[in-house]
């Protein structure tokens, strides 16, 4: 089954995972008025005029997409989360750091939201 929605995709994860997705949900929208709630490649993800910020629930972890390509002290901040691709992996373990993924947000936007 694809997720029509953001809440489709909520509802299938278990009610921790799901209010972490809710977090990270509020949280974009409040970093970038304006962004619209979409769905892309089968995640819940944002747009302004072009899709900028996508995540998902994994089974381990919180992914969120595409890579940050700048600036230099938030890829330092974010080194702990990068995979390989350079996509970033919250492990569903540790706590959330809500207030980074708000910056991923905002430069995600900037970067390709536009």
């Amino acid at each position: 089954m694809s997720a029509a929605s953001h809440e489709d995709h909520f509802k299938s994860a278990p009610p921790d995972v799901r209010q972490r997705l809710e977090q990270i949900q509020a949280e974009v929208e409040r970093r970038v008025p304006g962004a619209q709630r979409c769905v892309g490649y089968q995640m819940p993800a944002f747009r302004m005029g072009r899709i900028f910020f996508y995540f998902a629930a994994l089974k381990k972890h919180i992914g969120v997409y595409p890579p940050v390509t700048g600036p230099g002290q938030l890829l330092e901040q974010l080194a702990p989360y990068r995979g390989p691709k350079g996509n970033l992996s919250f492990p569903h373990a540790k706590p959330i750091p809500i207030d980074l993924i708000g910056r991923v947000a905002e430069t995600l936007a900037e970067q390709y939201g536009r």
